[in-house]
């Protein structure tokens, strides 16, 4: 019992799994924006542009009696199914794909922006390191063309007396 709590420690507070739970509750929170931009901002708008409410596009799926219209207003769907008469719902469909498209763009627009920080924190970086120094050729012995060390006087493969390094 002891190790299988050690395990589940060790598995609980593993780097990846903390991160993951950071992730999904930024994440819903990011949800909670997007979802109140879409809702209370942008379909409003876009209402107010094409002069239509989406959640209101429906087709009956049985002919509306004459006792549910109201001044010759044909009811709503919410009205219609209090009756028992099922409705198509293809407005709410449309706001669905809407809804989609944009919280696509507002992921889309909020990565793209991390990506672009994230590149010049790395240019920034590159530009504070600095370059690294071009390797010096090894010395070599003007006898037998092997490598020999800077501070050499003679070579160690052909002991041939080397001339002081210029």
């Amino acid at each position: 019992m002891k190790k299988f709590f050690s395990d589940f420690k060790a598995f609980a507070l593993k780097g990846n799994v903390v991160d993951m739970a950071v992730g999904v509750i930024i994440g819903g929170a990011f949800g909670a924006i997007v979802t109140s931009l879409i809702n209370d901002i942008i379909m409003p708008l876009l209402g107010l542009i094409i002069k239509a409410d989406f959640s209101q596009w429906f087709v009956p799926m049985k002919e509306i009696p004459e006792s549910l219209f109201v001044d010759g207003v044909r009811p709503s769907a919410e009205v219609l199914a209090e009756n028992g008469i099922s409705v198509f719902h293809y407005g709410k469909f449309i706001s669905a794909i809407v809804y989609f498209i944009l919280i696509a763009l507002c992921i889309f627009i909020v990565v793209r922006a991390l990506r672009k920080a994230e590149e010049k924190a790395k240019e920034a970086k590159k530009k504070d390191v600095p370059a690294p120094e071009p390797e010096k050729a090894p010395r070599l012995c003007p006898f037998c063309k092997q490598p020999v060390a800077d501070d050499a006087t003679r070579c160690p493969h052909c002991t041939s007396e080397l001339p002081p390094e210029e």
